[in-house]
């Protein structure tokens, strides 16, 4: 069905980001990519969905993939996507329009499917996997796991022989994963084959048949699935990946610290455009605590955030310091928020440039230091929409940490990180709550939160904002 010979690939025609892959995927299999952050996962997903070489003019690309009976070299790529459908690993950047009924039709629109069969196609797919709460929706109102899901829907609708899927759960919570899970083994169930690139692997291992362990642009070992789940947790951290089997909560409620500055929110309420996202969030954090904010997808966490940091106005309520109300010009001044969608907050031209903007008076050692204990230091030149997704978010941690500035907020910070990068932001964020900071990290992602949190806040869906989405 998939095979790959003998190739090689590289972006800029100076260092190969692909070196000999030689891969063969039989009809109905499902096949996981694994390994560090920037091993080449993404790039081998653009081979078999035919992005490159159709969108890589200035690529290099040597040897052969053939698909599906095509040479996706030379096939164009509407034909290539009648038989495949890709979940990229920004759901945005697949999206052709503004509401979730257009963008589920989209796709059979174009094929030209009849009125009676797209009706019928669009109620089996709502129903298949549960997204009723998606339909009738403006996408620029939805959070980022409830794109993702939107994303997957969309091809889902298309039902093609081959699923090609980057980072399908990034922002998805635990109950979207196991829904994602069983969807996953009913399309292996009807034959379909699937090769899914993920950091994420404890919900994968019940249903794959093989697993692809890549280092720097090469494949470097095959596993069948019973070898890939019998490695021992000093094999698995040694190869960068994260776990195998799936966490219990485990990070206890610890009181709140003592300390001098303390960040309280006090009966926030907010709307956007009329509608309720939350309504009477009450909670403190001490400074020197680490405190997760989790919750299902679209409850609201990154606009509570959001409008902690005072990117968003507030309806009712109010956000303090040590007892004084901030305005939310103040909040600003005082909080540096990671944003889920990195892309919005990166303006610099170069990375050690986009530290500079946000270091204030940080000396080029401090930058460096910082730079380095990211993996960014050789990344210095290069552009921050050059780099990959994992890359990016870490330039974006970065940047928060020279900040300086007393609120740090981290809205999924681990999304698209490998298990040493996960670490390594753990580990700078239990540094900076050593140094005093009031650090509030929104994720969904449990291996992170039982390794950074001192406790949770759960944020729950309120009546009014389950009448607006539909009772979900």
């Amino acid at each position: 069905m998939i095979t790959i010979d003998n190739v090689s690939f590289d972006y800029n025609r100076e260092k190969n980001t692909l070196k000999n892959i030689n891969l063969h995927i039989r009809s109905g299999e499902c096949v996981l990519i694994c390994g560090k952050s920037g091993c080449g996962k993404t790039t081998m997903t653009r081979l078999v969905n035919g992005l490159i070489p159709h969108f890589t003019e200035n690529g290099r690309l040597e040897g052969k993939v053939v698909v599906a009976g095509m040479d996706v070299a030379k096939t164009e790529l509407y034909k290539l996507s009648e038989k495949i459908g890709s979940v990229f690993q920004n759901p945005k950047s697949q999206f052709f329009n503004v509401n979730s009924d257009a963008e589920l039709a989209f796709g059979l629109e174009n094929i030209g499917a009849t009125p009676e069969y797209m009706r019928e196609r669009l109620k089996a797919t709502v129903e298949e996997l549960q997204i009723e709460q998606l339909e009738h929706r403006s996408i620029f109102t939805m959070s980022g796991g409830e794109r993702q899901m939107l994303a997957f829907a969309s091809i889902y609708a298309m039902n093609p022989d081959i699923y090609v899927l980057d980072e399908p759960t990034a922002n998805l919570d635990e109950h979207a994963i196991e829904i994602f899970r069983r969807q996953l083994e009913e399309l292996k169930r009807r034959g379909k084959t699937i090769l899914i690139a993920e950091h994420r692997l404890y919900f994968l291992t019940d249903f794959i048949d093989r697993a692809v362990y890549m280092e720097n642009g090469e494949i470097i070992s095959i596993y069948t699935r019973d070898r890939f789940i019998a490695l021992s947790d000093e094999q698995r951290i040694k190869m960068g990946l994260r776990t195998l089997r799936a966490n219990d909560f485990q990070v206890n409620d610890f009181p709140m610290l003592s300390s001098q500055n303390v960040l309280t929110v006090k009966n926030l309420c907010c709307e956007i455009k009329g509608r309720p996202v939350f309504d009477q969030v009450n909670f403190h954090v001490s400074s020197g605590e680490i405190v997760g904010i989790k919750g299902s997808n679209g409850v609201g966490k990154s606009t509570l955030v959001r409008c902690i940091c005072g990117l968003t106005k507030e309806k009712n309520g109010s956000v303090s310091l040590d007892g004084r109300p901030l305005t939310q010009k103040q909040r600003n001044r005082e909080c540096y928020c990671v944003m889920q969608d990195v892309n919005h907050q990166l303006f610099g031209d170069s990375t050690w440039n986009e530290c500079e903007l946000s270091a204030g008076g940080c000396r080029e050692t401090e930058i460096k230091a910082v730079l380095r204990s990211f993996d960014l230091l050789e990344y210095i030149d290069t552009h921050p929409m050059a780099l990959s997704g994992g890359q990016k978010q870490r330039l974006a941690i970065a940047c928060g940490v020279l900040s300086g500035k007393k609120i740090l907020v981290f809205d999924e910070p681990t999304s698209g990180l490998d298990y040493d990068h996960m670490l390594a932001v753990a580990g700078m964020i239990q540094k900076l709550a050593k140094r005093k900071h009031i650090i509030l990290v929104v994720t969904h992602d449990i291996e992170f939160l039982n390794c950074v949190c001192d406790r949770t806040i759960a944020l729950t869906f309120n009546e009014l904002q389950q009448k607006d989405n539909g009772g979900n």
